[in-house]
């Protein structure tokens, strides 16, 4: 698994984006609406809802990995 940086949006519970550790994080990520949620890498556990091969294809197309989680760990 890739190393990811993990932000959670404030106004909308459980909706994260995964950046790669590697990458720049997108602008939209700054002006205090994001905060920031942690690292997920192979030793730490991930959200439930964390599709591997969905973040790879975002990843590659859009340089980060929008979605949805339930899993109480990673809602702000």
């Amino acid at each position: 698994m890739r190393s990811y940086n993990l932000f959670q949006l404030k106004a909308v519970e459980g909706l994260c984006c995964a950046v790669p550790e590697a990458s720049i994080v997108p602008p939209f990520i700054g002006a205090g609406r994001w905060t920031f949620g942690g690292k997920l890498d192979g030793d730490s556990r991930q959200p439930l809802d964390f599709d591997d091969r969905a973040a790879d294809t975002a990843v590659r197309f859009n340089g980060f990995y929008l979605f949805q989680t339930m899993d109480r760990r990673f809602i702000a």
